[in-house]
């Protein structure tokens, strides 16, 4: 029992920096691409996008469309980041390499001991991040072209590049575009991806920890109730009390 409230603890807590995460991303990109919009309107007399291109953009991130499909691959391509991150620490613990910066006489030579000790700590910190941001980032591009090779249609839908989308489209329409159906349904769309992205990531991430750890079936219910019972009483906590 204290295993599987610990574990759900550690659940709970995911969830919220995930979100947090979110919230965080969406809040930076939209300013950012609308202040960068406006320095390219200022110095060019061009947005980012042309009206057309808008319309397009926003057509494509509709809810109204195949979105949520797409977004619920774009938490695979996510679910596989974090493969690919884990593979990438696991072969920079085993082979040392924190220690072979440190202590490489050409590395001592040009940075210097002080210098390459710190080199060697902060890559020994971040090459997990490093790994999964830059792994996420040639999937999300390539991914789908490379599908459409195969002729499969798939495309990638992330909650930040969603909002930053909008956002570029939403500033090279104009304040008119505020009474467009369009914009709200694709608005709609990013508050829609983000969920979707964070849940079909985590599942198959939690799949993959209760086949690692080999946990029964038995042992599996235990967990799902116990995650079930911490969601519901958190929703009820926040309940009004007249409810």
């Amino acid at each position: 029992p204290g295993a599987v409230r610990s574990f759900v603890d550690e659940v709970a807590n995911l969830f919220r920096s995930q979100i947090a995460s979110i919230v965080g991303n969406i809040g930076m990109v939209i300013p950012v691409v609308a202040l960068i919009s406006l320095l390219m309107v200022w110095t060019t007399g061009h947005a980012m996008v042309d009206e057309h291109k808008a319309h397009e953009v926003l057509k494509s991130i509709s809810l109204l469309g195949p979105l949520l499909l797409y977004a619920a691959f774009t938490g695979v391509l996510l679910f596989a980041s974090s493969i690919i991150a884990g593979w990438v620490e696991n072969w920079y613990v085993f082979h040392n390499l924190d220690s072979a910066m440190q202590h490489n006489p050409r590395f001592t030579a040009v940075l210097g001991r002080a210098r390459a000790a710190r080199w060697a700590a902060f890559m020994r910190r971040n090459i997990s991040g490093l790994a999964a941001n830059i792994s996420l980032g040639f999937m999300l591009g390539l991914v789908p072209a490379f599908m459409t090779f195969f002729g499969i249609g798939l495309d990638v839908r992330h909650v930040t590049l969603s909002a930053g989308q909008v956002a570029a489209a939403a500033m090279a329409l104009g304040w008119g575009v505020f009474g467009e159906p369009g914009l709200w349904w694709a608005v709609a769309g990013v508050l829609f991806i983000g969920p979707i992205n964070l849940g079909v990531s985590f599942y198959l991430a939690f799949r993959l920890a209760l086949r690692a750890q080999n946990i029964s079936e038995v042992n599996r219910q235990l967990i799902r109730a116990a995650i079930q019972r911490r969601i519901r009483a958190s929703a009820c906590s926040r309940c009004p009390s007249s409810w």
